[in-house]
């Protein structure tokens, strides 16, 4: 094969994966457009698409306009921005780490947010923003921990994960405490903010989570030609010419703050960072667009998730309920796929 035969070939192959990339990112964005319409449609009470349009652009305050402009489009913006945090920071934990548990609600990242913020609902007595900001920088100081414990070489990642599976455990405990000794009038929104729910989202809670989510996902799609780099090894990546500790630290930091806002914007909604990754990755087999593809999966799953249990049961569960559910079973699966290969943690 001469070298015009080489390079056509490589061509053609650049060509197919640009346009499987498109496609796919083309066709989850349709997807979200629709689920999108579904949670503004479909409640207790439906409207048609019309009315909903009629109401986001009228003066009303009462009535549809209510349960249109307060109730559902909080949900519809803060959810889908949450989704897409988590989802991405999952890719980026899991790709950094090169390992499939290494997601922030696998390794006790979302912990610490979470005790940070039953702490300032049951034992303060305060929530809202005071509350958000206390949870983003606990979730920054326990990771910190966790990653200076965790050391450096070789078993880095697999430290990580279990020492992070024992700071989870801990601050689940220190949780559990604060739920029986706080007040019970509080109890119920620190239990339903925990399984992670959009029910108690505002509009006030728009503005910080998307420039958060903006800011720190740019970072992050710059950093992922490098990243994708550094899945062939550290030797590898270096003698591409990559910044190893610039880029560890950019994605590191970036994806914490994705996940400790999105967790203290929603609650921790378990297993959506868990799956986004591992999803996105099936779909385009790594290509340089899985880690868009993984916020837009994330996005797909909060919104899903939402609708099944606002229509299909008939009690309304959080949506940290329904996304957990999916998470259980592939987690097992990844478990036990992982010990018939004879791999560590």
């Amino acid at each position: 094969m001469t070298c015009k035969e080489l390079e056509d070939n490589l061509r053609k192959i650049y060509k197919r994966q640009w346009i499987r990339t498109a496609a796919c990112l083309s066709l989850f964005v349709v997807i979200i457009v629709v689920l999108g319409v579904l949670m503004m449609t479909l409640g207790n009470t439906n409207y048609s698409l019309k009315e909903v349009v009629q109401y986001l652009f009228s003066d009303e305050t009462k009535g549809g306009a209510y349960t249109i402009k307060t109730l559902r489009l909080p949900k519809l913006i803060v959810g889908g921005l949450a989704g897409f945090a988590f989802g991405i920071s999952g890719y980026t934990f899991q790709s950094l780490l090169r390992n499939p548990l290494a997601s922030p609600d696998i390794i006790g990242v979302t912990a610490g947010s979470s005790a940070a913020a039953v702490f300032c609902i049951l034992i303060l007595g305060i929530s809202g923003t005071a509350a958000s900001v206390f949870a983003v920088v606990a979730g920054l100081v326990v990771t910190g921990l966790i990653l200076l414990l965790s050391g450096k070489g070789k078993s880095f990642s697999s430290r990580m994960i279990l020492i992070g599976i024992g700071f989870q455990a801990i601050l689940n405990a220190l949780i559990s405490w604060m739920l029986l000794v706080g007040s019970e009038y509080d109890v119920a929104t620190a239990l339903r903010w925990l399984r992670g729910s959009l029910n108690s989202v505002q509009m006030s809670d728009v503005p910080v989570t998307l420039v958060v989510t903006v800011i720190a996902s740019g970072l992050l799609f710059v950093c992922n030609r490098y990243l994708r780099m550094m899945q062939l090894g550290d030797e590898y990546a270096k003698a591409l010419g990559v910044p190893l500790t610039a880029t560890r630290v950019c994605c590191m930091v970036c994806a914490l703050i994705l996940s400790a806002v999105a967790t203290a914007a929603t609650g921790p909604i378990a297993s959506v960072a868990f799956l986004s990754g591992p999803i996105a990755q099936r779909v385009l087999r790594n290509s340089s667009g899985t880690m868009v593809l993984s916020g837009l999966v994330g996005t797909i799953l909060v919104y899903a998730s939402e609708l099944v249990s606002k229509n299909v049961f008939t009690t309304s569960y959080p949506v940290g309920v329904i996304t957990g559910l999916l998470g259980a079973p592939y987690l097992l699966f990844l478990l036990l796929n992982l010990n018939k290969k004879g791999e560590k943690i």
